[in-house]
């Protein structure tokens, strides 16, 4: 252990997180990770940490203070040098959705179930298994490598539609309900979460009154529910699940959705599955992200 950091202040929810930790949907725990990969990559690259190091993900205002040594800090992509001692305030993000704060060395928290992650709802990973406070100390770990600049305005383009593959169970719909999904206006909810992201636009009416057998879910599917309301799953979603799902977003755009604050624009372009394939293999290339499968 080579120093700590120490929460002085937070202004909303606040945790670690990962990369995430794959292969644990047989015990009901979901992969968790970043709720933008790209921008928890650019942060850790950005003081020498590997690109999944674990680091603050913080949905508004925080005040930090270096304790044991010098560190190197990074505030989505923009580094600083904090003194022993010093503080750093790290504003409410603005333009995104949350902001990463990463320290040269990684946040040192227990490793649990291959992951150090934070899962509130089953009080696992993190700090304590819980969203930070006042007054937590999380250790830091030892030294980085060089730093490496990454660019992300192009990977998180908020005007850029969201690429969805169609199914598993699209013939559950109507074509024009289909047609209305790659067709309609939506928009982020203000009540959206780590859990699922929850959109305002046209219903997409099934019929369906709860008659599918409970399956795994993934990130990404976008369930609806019986008042017709999409749910895009995030990171922290259930393991499993009975809604329809329409479609599922493709794994290299989730970042780019999920990047979006309230009331932000939301259009969706069908793509192949040759095409998500790709585009995932040349995204995570680019960003140094984990290939492996998430679940």
């Amino acid at each position: 252990m080579t120093g700590w950091l120490d929460v002085i202040s937070v202004g909303a929810p606040v945790t670690v997180q990962d990369a995430g930790r794959p292969g644990q949907m047989h015990h009901g725990v979901p992969p968790g990770g970043a709720l933008v990969p790209e921008l928890l990559a650019l942060t850790n690259r950005a003081v020498g940490n590997a690109s999944g190091a674990a680091a603050l993900e913080a949905f508004g205002r925080l005040e930090l203070r270096a304790r044991g040594r010098q560190v190197r800090v990074a505030v989505d992509g923009r580094t600083f040098t904090v003194a022993d001692g010093g503080s750093l305030t790290v504003p409410a993000p603005d333009a995104l959705s949350v902001r990463y704060v990463a320290v040269d060395g990684g946040l040192a928290v227990p490793e649990v179930l291959g992951g150090r992650g934070t899962l509130p709802v089953a009080r696992l990973g993190g700090h304590e298994g819980r969203l930070l406070r006042s007054g937590d100390a999380l250790p830091l770990g030892g030294a980085s490598g060089a730093a490496v600049p990454l660019e992300l305005e192009q990977a998180l383009d908020a005007t850029a539609p969201i690429r969805v593959t169609l199914g598993p169970d699209a013939q559950r719909f109507e074509p024009a309900t289909v047609a209305l999904l790659l067709s309609g206006a939506f928009s982020v909810s203000a009540s959206s979460d780590r859990v699922g992201m929850r959109l305002q636009g046209p219903p997409l009416t099934h019929g369906d009154e709860g008659s599918g057998t409970s399956r795994p879910m993934v990130r990404g599917a976008i369930q609806v529910t019986l008042s017709g309301t999409p749910i895009v799953l995030g990171p922290d979603h259930p393991t499993t699940g009975g809604y329809p799902l329409i479609a599922t977003v493709i794994r290299a755009d989730w970042g780019r959705l999920c990047a979006r604050r309230p009331g932000a624009a939301i259009r969706f372009q069908q793509v192949g599955l040759a095409e998500a394939r790709q585009a995932w293999r040349e995204h995570a290339e680019r960003f140094g992200l984990d290939v492996r499968r998430p679940a």
